[in-house]
């Protein structure tokens, strides 16, 4: 039995919350290189070549990407012998949370009531996800989600016959229906299977997975690989303003689910996938 603090946690939290707000990962870094480099529109050419100096004036500069900083998302993923010591786990997750977008002069941009609308003033409470897992190591994903990409994502409850075609028009059908609204290039995280609530969270999860990976299920990696090329095929292209790069990624996860169902879940995000990594 391993002993962690939640002032541990909290320190971790507030930590990333700035981490992924002011700089991406390398792998979807590279994939934005990489579609400026593959781009065939001039205009589009352009609009990249701006997002790439505007990452780096975000990580020079320690200023968030975008102004949207999100609603923070967190993975945890708690060993079984872990022992955590302190106070509520959740109220933990959300004191960094807090401090983090505080601390890091990010924007606030979550209300309290989804109808009355009142600002909460530090981007609190986040969404958090638990998962109970073998070992004494806490695994932590920080995941800001921006809404204009948010938005524009969908649950699909698909029948059982629509098959593995049904899944693929509806990613499709999602992307060309987001159009410029979503911020190409985008990422597009797609969860199939489990139940209505499942799919979606494995679309989210999806989104945190490498961009230079594929899913180890061979028929799954070749859909990711498919639907890729079909999404570029749309021509949206940056900005949605046509071109080639559409979509930097495509991520799938799948899931057992009933006899009767085959709910899929497609999660949009813009080319600032924004997600941090720790193990304590």
């Amino acid at each position: 039995m391993r002993t962690i603090t939640t002032d541990t946690i909290i320190q971790n939290i507030k930590e990333m919350c700035i981490e992924a707000n002011y700089s991406l990962t390398s792998d979807v870094k590279d994939k934005l290189y990489q579609a400026a480099e593959e781009e065939n529109s001039p205009l589009g050419r352009q609009i990249l070549s701006q997002l790439k100096e505007n990452l780096q004036i975000a990580k020079d500069d320690e200023i968030p990407i975008c102004q949207d900083t999100g609603m923070a998302v967190v993975f945890l993923r708690i060993g079984q012998d872990v022992h955590i010591e302190g106070q509520n786990l959740e109220d933990a997750v959300n004191e960094g949370i807090r401090q983090g977008y505080i601390e890091g002069y990010l924007r606030k941009s979550v209300v309290s009531d989804p109808i009355l609308r009142e600002n909460t003033k530090d981007n609190t409470p986040g969404v958090i996800h638990y998962e109970i897992i073998a070992g004494e190591n806490i695994e932590i994903t920080v995941a800001p989600k921006g809404f204009g990409s948010e938005n524009m994502s969908r649950v699909c409850m698909l029948k059982p016959a629509d098959g593995i075609e049904g899944v693929k028009n509806a990613v499709i059908e999602t992307v060309k229906i987001a159009g410029p609204n979503a911020c190409p290039p985008v990422v597009v995280g797609v969860g199939v299977g489990g139940t209505f609530e499942k799919c979606a969270i494995l679309a989210k999860k999806a989104l945190t997975r490498d961009l230079n990976t594929h899913n180890e299920i061979s028929y799954v990696a070749d859909l990711e690989k498919e639907l890729l090329e079909k999404i570029n095929e749309l021509e949206i292209g940056p900005g949605g303003l046509g071109g080639k790069m559409t979509a930097l990624g495509v991520n799938v996860e799948v899931y057992p689910t009933h006899i009767a169902g085959l709910p899929v879940a497609v999660n949009m995000c813009c080319h600032v996938n924004r997600h941090v990594h720790r193990i304590i």
